[in-house]
């Protein structure tokens, strides 16, 4: 049986994975203890809301409370964000206007 925890655990791994970050490398990041990290992703350990935002915060995610109802276009958009098209459309996408400092 999967446990709700297991999504966030799975979630962290192949974001981590996907940085090319080591857990050691994770460990720098986020300051928690690399065997800790290890005992997180081997589900031997409890993930704590402390180190779940700082492992979230150390690879460019956001913990967020999300109504239940809107979790579909959540989802939809996280898929349509993080896809390479719309990666490189962001890359290339300039600024509609700028702030000057005289602004």
């Amino acid at each position: 049986m999967s446990l709700p925890i297991d999504h966030f655990v799975e979630n962290l791994r192949d974001a981590r994975m996907a940085k090319g970050l080591s857990q050691r490398d994770l460990s720098k990041l986020a300051g928690v203890p690399q065997s800790h990290i290890s005992k997180i992703e081997s589900n031997q350990v409890d993930l704590r809301l402390t180190s779940l935002l700082a492992l979230a915060h150390a690879l460019d995610l956001e913990v967020a409370l999300v109504p239940r109802k809107a979790i579909p276009a959540v989802k939809l958009i996280s898929r349509q964000m993080t896809s390479p098209e719309s990666e490189q459309a962001f890359a290339e996408a300039k600024p509609a206007y700028t702030l000057d400092e005289d602004d």
